[in-house]
């Protein structure tokens, strides 16, 4: 029976979508399709079932109907930060029933795999760097052996800073004080009230502060400042530079830890914020890492997580590099995916 099935199921869980994806041996992709995020850990339960509604839509697109969906699952799943996280997880997953296999790992890991090609190293571990940087911001690296290092990655409480919804606090927090004089003039207040369609800064923070926005809407703000920055407004330049420098510390202290700054490594990106390409990020990002670490090289993922965890998917069950250069060919001609 498992002869039949498609290889992979790949689940890429982010917080604010879930991507799912049944992939073929031969790396043909039989469908994708598209569901809510993953908040919490808490919201498990919600999301499993959710789970189930999207491999039953995948497994109608595919043409294969059944229990079992793939040989393994490959879940690469935002707020998979720690060990029993991701055992309960995987658990969970298989006790459902839709693989015979699976593996549970962060969405980083996807987004690590997705920015290597099937040339991009001569072993059998794909190894490097990567950031993704989205609604928040975390980081991972491998090492060539296999060893792994990353963060905790929960928010302010273990450190972090960034990602879109760093980027919407910082912006609303300078428009606030440029209009009410504690800081300096800045473009963003015209922007942010603008965005929001009200007069003024002071009725946005009102509207939060009610309800009547929500604090997640802040996430709205980060194209905003990106966009205001590009006018050359030093405020928001000044933030783009700090979110820059944050990304090149997560990824090179990463490095650090496994010994890769002095060796050619590739550094991957990811997540909303970098594969925009804004230049003045980019720029400011790639600088700060080969700074660090002269013999890296940067790259902006092209592909879609959810391609990372399928590759992830394929490389356990044991596909070669026709079965990725075929899956990569299918995600290249998926504009917007």
């Amino acid at each position: 029976m498992s002869g039949d099935l498609p290889a992979v199921l790949a689940i890429d869980g982010g917080n604010s979508k879930t991507d799912l994806a049944l992939v073929a041996g031969d790396g043909e992709l039989l469908a994708a399709v598209r569901g809510p995020g993953v908040r919490s850990a808490d919201d498990l339960g919600a999301w499993l079932e959710a789970m189930g509604k999207l491999i039953a839509r995948a497994q109608h697109d595919a043409g294969r109907m059944g229990q079992m969906a793939a040989r393994h699952i490959a879940a690469c799943v935002a707020n998979a930060d720690l060990p029993e996280e991701e055992e309960r997880l995987a658990a969970a997953l298989l006790a459902l029933g839709w693989s015979e296999t699976v593996t549970v790992a962060n969405d980083t890991f996807a987004v690590l795999r997705a920015g290597l090609g099937p040339a991009a190293h001569a072993g059998p571990v794909h190894w490097g760097a990567a950031v993704t940087c989205g609604a928040g911001i975390n980081c991972v690296a491998v090492d060539p052996s296999g060893r792994t290092t990353g963060y905790l990655a929960l928010g302010g409480i273990s450190g972090d800073w960034g990602g879109g919804l760093g980027l919407g606090q910082q912006a609303l927090w300078w428009a606030v004080r440029a209009e009410d004089g504690r800081g300096p003039q800045t473009g963003l207040r015209e922007a942010v009230a603008a965005h929001f369609g009200m007069p003024c800064v002071l009725d946005v923070t009102i509207a939060i502060h009610l309800g009547k926005i929500s604090e997640e809407s802040l996430l709205e703000l980060a194209p905003v400042l990106l966009a205001v920055a590009r006018t050359g407004d030093k405020v928001a330049q000044d933030i783009v530079r700090r979110l820059a420098e944050e990304i090149s510390v997560m990824a090179l202290t990463a490095m650090r830890r496994l010994g890769l700054t002095d060796r050619p490594t590739p550094v991957v990106l990811g997540g909303g914020l970098l594969t925009a390409r804004d230049p003045l990020l980019i720029s400011e990002t790639t600088d700060r890492i080969t700074a660090g670490a002269p013999q890296a090289t940067v790259i902006i993922v092209d592909v879609p997580p959810v391609a990372g965890a399928a590759l992830l998917g394929l490389d356990h069950v044991g596909a070669g590099p026709d079965a990725e250069r075929r899956l990569r060919a299918a995600y290249d001609g998926r504009a917007g995916s």
